[in-house]
């Protein structure tokens, strides 16, 4: 017997990408998503990508390479600014994905300490050029427990 929500909730976002086994690859490389889902259709590839960690309030990105789209190439759907965001624990852990991504070509924000509440942040982007943000001291985590904790 499946498990249903018992409240409405967020649970996933979508993103196109071009090379189902590249995008993959990138966000298990840089990120602590890992697969949870792969399937073929005659429409063409889709991955579900979570955390482990965060079974009792999942939240996926569902990545989704369509046959009709190969031929145009990427097509970012999250840039310049539009991204996705996450926390990570220490500076140093900002600052070690920074070289990572530095290292393999894909860093678009250098490390920075931005004004309250944004925190210490650097960006790379995807293989299909969305931007991915990874911060510290943001707060959100803070800000939650306070107003709703």
């Amino acid at each position: 017997m499946s498990q249903r929500p018992t409240i409405a909730r967020f649970t996933h976002v979508a993103l196109p990408c071009c090379d189902i086994d590249a995008t993959i690859a990138w966000y298990e490389r840089f990120t602590p998503l890992r697969l949870l889902q792969r399937r073929e259709d005659s429409d063409g590839y889709g991955a579900w990508m979570g955390q482990p960690d965060m079974v009792d309030k999942p939240f996926i990105i569902v990545l989704v390479s369509f046959f009709r789209d190969q031929p145009r190439g990427p097509q970012p759907t999250l840039s310049p600014f539009a991204h996705l965001g996450m926390e990570l624990p220490t500076q140093e852990a900002v600052d070690e994905v920074a070289a990572l991504g530095r290292a393999e070509g894909c860093l678009v924000w250098e490390p920075q300490q931005l004004p309250a509440p944004i925190g210490y942040v650097c960006a790379l982007n995807d293989p299909d050029g969305n931007v991915v943000e990874f911060s510290f001291d943001q707060g959100v985590y803070e800000k939650v427990r306070e107003v709703w904790g």
